[in-house]
């Protein structure tokens, strides 16, 4: 799955430029994902807790791609320590093991792809 987006995201770059809002390429790649059959949520809520506090949007999913691959979208250069972060919390809360964190304002293309992967407990991250 992370293949299919990956290779969409190269295609999206190739014909927009890198100076868009992230919500022009979230509506690109979720039109591209579903043209292929795929089914996709997007800016999908999840609820947090704290304390006694129930929270039932704290956090939003870009894209969830099949009910398996986090994307989340990015149109900043750098992308601050956040960012990062943001994509491991969306996989804990949701218990799903793959994301893609994928900036498409950059100069080059492989700078715009983070790969995650949880596997038992170790946040193993490739960029």
């Amino acid at each position: 799955m992370t293949e299919i987006v990956i290779g969409l995201r190269i295609k999206i770059h190739t014909r927009v430029e890198p100076g868009c809002y992230e919500r022009v390429y979230e509506e690109i790649l979720y039109y591209e994902l579903t043209t292929l059959g795929l089914f996709v949520k997007r800016q999908l809520l999840l609820p947090g807790d704290y304390d006694e506090l129930h929270i039932k949007d704290a956090y939003k999913i870009d894209l969830l791609v099949e009910d398996m691959l986090i994307v989340e979208l990015k149109s900043k250069h750098p992308l601050p320590p956040v960012d990062f972060n943001q994509i491991h919390t969306h996989l804990s809360l949701t218990n799903l093991k793959h994301g893609l964190l994928i900036n498409f304002k950059v100069p080059e293309m492989k700078e715009g792809i983070h790969r995650y992967i949880i596997m038992l407990e170790k946040n193993i991250y490739n960029r």
